[in-house]
């Protein structure tokens, strides 16, 4: 006799490799979509050992694909010798087509620009968190920020009232 499983399953837990806090800064982000990434070897053992920034990362849209460009994967020093590693080499996305239709018409919309946030494994598979994005003007960066501190000021004020 087998016992059932109770309670909730777990959900799924994203782990970040990296994560583009620049671009939600200078866009708000209106829609996000996942998607997989074309790589080589050793990229991902790259991705593995952390040596990723995607702080100048973007994304263009060429003969109906996605493509990530100024995205840097640094080779580790253990790289192959028969392979020759380029840092910011152009890397495919893979989405379905009609994501990738509609996000060519909302990209020739004025203001809308296509943005990575961040890279995470889901079953073992490295996935681009993409993001539709309209960009912020310099007020509204500044509001940003005086949120931010204001924030802070609260959680510090917090802080020293329970102690």
């Amino acid at each position: 006799m087998s016992k059932a499983k109770t309670g909730a399953a777990k959900p799924a837990v994203k782990p970040i490799i990296a994560d583009n806090k620049k671009a939600r800064f200078n866009y708000f982000v209106e829609e996000r979509f996942e998607a997989g990434m074309v790589l080589e070897g050793w990229e991902v053992k790259a991705l593995r050992a952390g040596k990723v920034q995607l702080t100048d990362g973007y994304v263009v849209i060429r003969d109906g694909e996605l493509f990530v460009l100024g995205a840097q994967i640094n080779p580790l020093g253990t790289a192959s010798t028969h392979v020759r590693p380029d840092a910011v080499r152009t890397k495919k996305l893979l989405l379905h087509k009609h994501e990738i239709s509609r996000l060519i018409g909302k990209v020739e919309q004025k203001g809308y620009t296509l943005v990575p946030l961040n890279l995470h494994w889901k079953n073992g598979r490295v996935k681009c968190e993409v993001a539709l994005a309209k960009g912020k003007a310099d007020h509204d960066k500044r509001d940003t920020i005086r949120e931010r501190e204001g924030k802070r000021e609260v959680e510090r004020a917090l802080k020293s009232f329970k102690r």
